[in-house]
């Protein structure tokens, strides 16, 4: 059994054991560059689900998406996966990976020639 495997297991011994409580991760290392680092880490959101509920989020990735062969993959209706999908996008943050600019951001710009002084002054009346 490969390394990969055997740690795949591990984790999964792990969150069984956990039954769902939060974990700390207080030692990373990383074999290959020969260092360790210690202290107090949380784990990704994707990795504080349930066992059961990342190998769905798995599936549903691997079907990309498709919920007709998730029925299939699971033997479940319509309408256990959607409820299943919400319930589980209700514990994960969505993360805005492009936000609005707040006010600094707005008079940077400006300062740097980006924007006018009349888009500067929609932008902050927007932000009110």
């Amino acid at each position: 059994m490969s390394n990969e495997k055997k740690s795949s297991g591990d984790w999964q011994d792990v969150l069984r054991v956990a039954q769902g409580t939060p974990l700390v991760i207080e030692r990373v290392s990383i074999p290959e560059k020969g260092m360790a680092v210690e202290g107090a880490f949380t784990l990704p959101e994707l990795a504080r689900l349930t066992l059961e509920d990342q190998v769905f989020v798995t599936a549903f990735l691997r079907s990309h998406g498709s919920i007709k062969e998730m029925e299939q993959i699971f033997g479940v209706s319509y309408p256990t996966i959607k409820a299943r999908l919400n319930r589980i996008s209700g514990q994960l943050q969505f993360i805005e990976t492009n936000p609005a600019p707040g006010r600094a951001e707005v008079l940077d710009r400006l300062k740097n020639g980006e924007i006018s002084a009349e888009q500067a002054i929609k932008e902050l009346e927007a932000l009110k």
